[in-house]
């Protein structure tokens, strides 16, 4: 960082006056915000969520400390937090490193070089915390990417309908209020990454829900394993590997893989994945939105009721928020959706239903083997419309 631009840090207290002379102190090194109370504390920090460092006393009236560090652990999950406090009572400063998760526990009075030298430990903290998601998201962005390009390359029917359930399982985790919310998209992007290990004609009977021969159910049955084997070397994706094995168990614990999970023990984004996944294969089927959630309650034991009850909720209340076009494969946008396959002259699959057009992809239409000016039915939101 250039050292010319002053670091934003939020100091939280009971007393104006403490407040006032950290501020003096730190103001020279630091952009120092002050707030007297907790609530005064989440107000400031939601106004500033780039601030790098958050200290708090611990006894103060209507929220102490360890709350307080805790809702600011939900609101700004990179902010450093510090505890500064007069009070020597044990299981407050327990409290408070458990709820909070602080970095640093100073006791009052403390020293100004102490505080400074707190402080910059804290900052140095943050900068390694920031850095190493940087790097860790680029590195898991450009493997995802990769898998899901060789995925769509390869097989884009297996692509289309994975592209389908990211979207219903990214729209229930959002609405219910779920914190795994890009492991649940990365999971669901490579739900169907073990495709390519599968002849196409397996293929064409799992997109359109036929029955399969046994040896094809057995190769069907290890597409989850398959996943997780491709994935096995990639570093911090091991809550999207528990996702991605578990997304065909069943909510009461029957099903595969055969392990003792039932209920609340089976991951949250495997419950989601065997949600989005059986909605989609009932859509692609041909059924009604509400005949496949119909049909989705009446399994007993299948999902998890709170998640679908969630699901159905959505899926209603979205149901006029899409309207459907018929115009040329060259009109088409980038935010635009395909509402149904888009094929050759002689039927072969260039684009599954549910493929989102990207950037990347305006520049694939141009070269795709489509005689004519062929017209597609796309499925356009508010944005797109004219």
């Amino acid at each position: 960082m250039d050292p010319k631009i002053r670091i934003p840090i939020l100091c939280v207290d009971d007393e104006p006056n403490l407040l006032e002379g950290i501020a003096l102190h730190l103001g020279r090194k630091y952009a120092v915000t002050t707030a007297v109370g907790g609530a005064a504390g989440l107000e400031a920090l939601e106004k500033n969520l780039g601030t790098t460092v958050v200290v708090s006393d611990m006894r103060m009236p209507g929220m102490d400390g360890a709350a307080f560090l805790s809702r600011v652990r939900q609101v700004a999950p990179d902010a450093v937090r510090m505890l500064l406090t007069g009070q020597t009572d044990i299981d407050s400063a327990i409290a408070a490193v458990n709820e909070g998760q602080i970095f640093r526990f100073l006791t009052k009075p403390c020293p100004p070089d102490r505080l400074l030298g707190a402080f910059e430990a804290a900052t140095e903290q943050h900068r390694l915390i920031t850095a190493e998601r940087v790097l860790l998201e680029q590195t898991l962005r450009g493997s995802v990417k990769m898998l899901t390009d060789v995925l769509s390359l390869t097989n884009p029917m297996a692509f289309g309908r994975a592209t389908r359930i990211k979207n219903y399982a990214t729209e229930l985790a959002k609405a219910m209020e779920i914190n795994e919310v890009w492991q649940i998209e990365v999971s669901a992007m490579l739900s169907q990454i073990g495709c390519v290990t599968l002849p196409q004609a397996t293929v064409d009977k799992l997109y359109h829900g036929r029955p399969l021969a046994p040896d094809e159910q057995l190769g069907a049955d290890r597409l989850p394993a398959i996943a997780d084997g491709l994935l096995a070397h990639i570093p911090r994706l091991e809550v999207v590997r528990a996702f991605l094995v578990n997304q065909t168990k069943r909510f009461d614990g029957t099903g595969p893989p055969p392990n003792r999970l039932r209920e609340e023990s089976i991951p949250i984004g495997a419950r989601v994945l065997k949600i989005a996944s059986d909605f989609d294969m009932l859509e692609t089927q041909g059924n009604e939105v509400s005949v496949a959630l119909d049909t989705m309650r009446g399994r007993e034991g299948f999902y998890d009721p709170r998640l679908l009850d969630g699901f159905a909720a959505l899926r209603g209340s979205n149901a006029q928020r899409y309207e459907v076009r018929e115009i040329p494969l060259s009109s088409v946008i980038e935010g635009m959706t395909f509402a149904e396959d888009v094929k050759t002259e002689t039927g072969a699959l260039v684009l599954s239903r549910g493929y989102e057009v990207t950037e990347g992809l305006l520049e694939r239409i141009r070269k795709f083997p489509v005689k004519g000016n062929v017209k597609v039915n796309v499925r356009v939101g508010p944005r797109e419309r004219r």
